[in-house]
């Protein structure tokens, strides 16, 4: 009985917050973007390489995860000064790395293209769809994330840093087949940890409540 009471209070906890985020002003929701970019920033500094792959692992990911999770389309916004603010010399990308030019001389610009349009896309779908909330519906929005919007725009931009030098198959196996399995695991985190966070009650203009 003191259980369910627990319970009870957390799922109206977390209704009141995305009802709170949902409602807020312009200006806070820009704060809170800033707020998001800014760990974003602080989770690209967890990284590390698999032998043969020049692209780290990093935590960035799940930075964009929770931006979109936490803050609906403005996670793309979050995204965008995350790479503004780091372009203009912000020390916050991978490896305390920041600056315009680092970004021309990083391969990887190609899948911080891809954070924002990951982060938009997922805040999108929280927001509108009930039904993207439940476990299933997450692990595979995070796994379409992962793959499709992150790792296109990544591996097209990578192409052409290299001057088209590289084959598909020697792309692939460079930029892909190392990260399949972790991030496999990591988008069924992810989707557990927004499954958890996000209400199942609607809170705001969702088409499916």
């Amino acid at each position: 009985m003191e259980i369910n009471m627990y319970v009870d209070r957390y799922k109206n906890v977390r209704l009141n917050l995305f009802k709170w985020r949902y409602e807020l002003s312009f200006v806070y929701k820009i704060v809170l973007a800033l707020g998001l970019a800014c760990l974003t920033g602080l989770l690209a500094q967890i990284r590390f390489y698999i032998p043969g792959t020049p692209v780290p692992l990093t935590g960035q990911v799940f930075g964009v995860i929770l931006a979109g999770v936490l803050l609906g389309t403005w996670g793309g916004i979050s995204q965008i000064l995350y790479l503004g603010i780091g372009a203009v010399g912000v020390p916050w990308f991978a490896g305390l790395g920041g600056g315009l030019a680092y970004l021309v001389a990083t391969p990887t610009l190609g899948y911080l293209l891809g954070f924002i349009i990951a982060a938009f896309f997922i805040g999108f779908i929280v927001d509108r769809y009930l039904k993207s909330r439940k476990f299933l519906s997450m692990t595979l929005l995070m796994l379409f994330t992962t793959f499709v919007l992150i790792y296109v725009p990544g591996l097209i931009y990578y192409y052409f840093w290299f001057g088209s030098s590289l084959g598909l198959i020697e792309l692939l196996t460079m930029c892909v087949l190392p990260f399949i399995a972790v991030d496999i695991v990591k988008a069924v985190l992810a989707a557990g940890i927004a499954t958890t966070i996000t209400p199942k009650t609607s809170y705001g203009r969702e088409v499916d409540s």
